[in-house]
């Protein structure tokens, strides 16, 4: 299970050599924050009313009825099939294609599938199919239920995502048929209670991969305006800046961002064997180092949004006015960490799904040093469009004297992750 669970391998042998890592994206970070402080003083991106409405016939294709009962079907066919071959298939990611089913296919595809469609799982969802159907069943509106709190916003998704991490990056025996079959079940009786009581919108507020999904999908250049829920074609800079600032938001992103760093230095050996010499047992300090990644991501952030409000005057929500910055650089480093993890295990994933036993993964689609270059620019890339969207938000927010000495923090956040992702990769 270390290969589903960790998707850059040997990442500390790739043949890159840090100097120039660092200096390429120190300069990338640098040259991209002086150029727009001299060129972008005003705020050009405007959210869900931006885009350019894609063709009728696509439109009525989208949202057509067949299409949705495809994806709806499509999603309750997977879910069978994961939960027979834990319920009855052998118990082993080498034989039973449930566990890269999950952690690959499902996890790690939401990825490109995501940033190609939108957010997909919202029709995928087995859950929220099955709320449908028992809504239908019992002839009442899949709408109807209790308001959800105010205060509830994504807290809920953001325990889920911290729990699933816990299980594929933690947990004993992640990909045996009891923990995955566990997982499930109290997956299941949460969100179809959730929804049970507070309708389907309850599943875009705390199903985890719907917001997982949800958020990745803001950097797709498909997207749909609220206001007549026009599919349009858009710059992932507006799908970005029209992140709702809702509460929970900067926990579940600094979930994605800790989980994904503490993946990078859990095979490291000098982890490994911390985490196995621990009088606490390895569990416990496994755990505990997963809560210290997501716990430092959060308090950089929260030092940043502090530090900005105190240079750039009275900012009601430093922490929600600027998270959305970091869904670039989570999407960076989930490509760095989980590319080869995807094309190999994914393929051998299918392959066994089609009947193949123990089938020989393929072979990686680029040489170590191909590897390499591809996280690194994953890296920078992430940042380089956090520096973007940041500065746009900026001279919105903040008058024109301090618009750019209020990023300053943010500069030195997006630094200071970059030190620590390029260190993860590359050290």
């Amino acid at each position: 299970m270390n290969v589903l669970a960790h998707g850059i391998g040997s990442q500390h042998d790739l043949p890159l050599s840090p100097f120039y890592a660092f200096a390429g994206a120190f300069a990338a970070l640098l040259v991209s924050f002086l150029a727009l402080g001299l060129l972008w003083s005003a705020s050009r991106f405007r959210g869900d009313r931006a885009g350019r409405p894609v063709p009728a016939a696509l439109q009525r294709l989208a949202d057509a009825c067949p299409t949705r009962m495809v994806a709806r079907v499509l999603g309750l066919a997977a879910a069978l099939f994961v939960l027979l071959h834990l319920l009855l298939g052998p118990n082993g990611p080498e034989h039973n294609p449930a566990a890269g089913t999950v952690y690959v296919l499902l996890w790690v595809g939401l990825v490109p599938a995501s940033l190609l469609l939108g957010p997909v799982w919202r029709l995928l969802n087995p859950l929220r199919t099955l709320h449908l159907l028992v809504c239908r069943a019992l002839g009442r509106d899949p709408a109807a239920g209790r308001p959800l709190p105010v205060h509830l916003g994504l807290w809920p998704a953001a325990a889920g995502l911290l729990a699933f991490t816990w299980l594929e990056l933690v947990a004993p025996d992640p990909a045996s048929s009891t923990a995955l079959l566990l997982f499930f079940v109290l997956h299941g009786v949460v969100h179809l209670g959730g929804a049970a009581r507070h309708g389907a919108r309850w599943f875009d507020h705390a199903d985890a991969f719907e917001v997982y999904s949800g958020l990745l999908a803001r950097l797709s250049p498909l997207g749909r305006r609220p206001a007549d829920r026009r599919l349009v074609l858009r710059s992932p800079f507006n799908g970005l800046d029209a992140v709702p600032q809702t509460p929970g938001l900067v926990a579940t992103v600094c979930v994605m961002l800790g989980s994904t760093a503490y993946d990078g230095f859990s095979d490291a050996p000098s982890w490994i064997t911390t985490v196995q010499t621990s009088p606490l047992g390895r569990t416990t300090a496994a755990t505990l180092g997963l809560l210290a990644a997501v716990a430092l991501v959060a308090t950089l952030y929260a030092l940043c949004a502090g530090a900005t409000r105190l240079i750039s005057g009275q900012l009601r929500h430093p922490l929600t006015a600027f998270a959305h910055s970091l869904v670039p650089i989570a999407l960076g480093y989930l490509v760095a960490h989980y590319f080869t993890l995807f094309v190999t295990e994914g393929t051998r994933t299918v392959m066994m799904a089609l009947g193949t036993d123990n089938p020989v993964p393929p072979e990686p689609p680029l040489p170590p040093g191909g590897i390499a270059t591809l996280q690194v620019t994953a890296i920078v890339i992430g940042h380089v469009l956090g520096v973007v969207v940041a500065h746009d938000r900026s001279v919105r927010l903040f008058p024109p004297a301090r618009a750019v000495a209020g990023q300053l923090p943010l500069l030195a956040l997006m630094i200071a992750y970059t030190i620590g992702g390029l260190t993860l990769l590359l050290a």
